[in-house]
């Protein structure tokens, strides 16, 4: 009888142990513990001192940070507007889709700060940074837009070129004399 207390409380102190554990990674993550274990988590506003929300998008080489506060819809990108920085209405497509998955266009102003890769990586991880932050602004927002995949970070990149080949897979020509 007294290996069963034993037990009964070790398992009750590992599960208080599991419980703060949680707690804490929900306080780091900014995602908010369920009340009941039936319960999605509840995710949490994310806004700093001039209530704007902060993210970071990726695709291929392009890194974008992404500052977003409520505003008239006006985008800018390393300083200039989102038309004239990407003149491909393609790109500019891109850029918006967050925004009309999300049903919010013309209703944030969105600073970016985005380098490396050409301009189709960079829409993209503009296109990424606004997603998330879009989630970190309004955290209702995410049921939508991780339906639309518009969370997840493409991972493709470009392949490395192999030794003994020209490219990537490309091989040499093949000469028999």
């Amino acid at each position: 009888m007294a290996t069963t207390r034993k037990t009964s409380s070790l398992t009750g102190i590992k599960a208080a142990v599991k419980e703060q554990a949680s707690a804490q990674a929900a306080v780091e993550t900014g995602v908010a513990a369920p009340v009941d274990s039936n319960e999605a988590p509840v995710h949490v506003k994310k806004v700093d001192k001039f209530g704007r929300a902060y993210a970071t998008g990726k695709r291929k080489n392009a890194i974008a940070r992404v500052w977003i506060k409520p505003g008239k819809g006006k985008i800018t990108v390393n300083g200039r507007a989102v038309e004239v920085y990407f003149a491909r209405p393609v790109l500019q497509m891109i850029v918006n889709q967050p925004f009309t998955v999300a049903d919010r266009a013309n209703q944030f102003d969105v600073d970016i700060l985005v380098n490396g890769g050409g301009l189709s990586g960079q829409a993209g991880a503009v296109k990424h940074g606004i997603s998330r932050a879009l989630t970190y602004f309004e955290p209702e927002l995410r049921a939508p837009l991780k339906l639309a995949k518009f969370l997840r970070r493409d991972s493709r990149i470009v392949e490395r070129k192999k030794y003994g080949r020209a490219k990537a897979r490309k091989r040499f020509q093949f000469s028999k004399r």
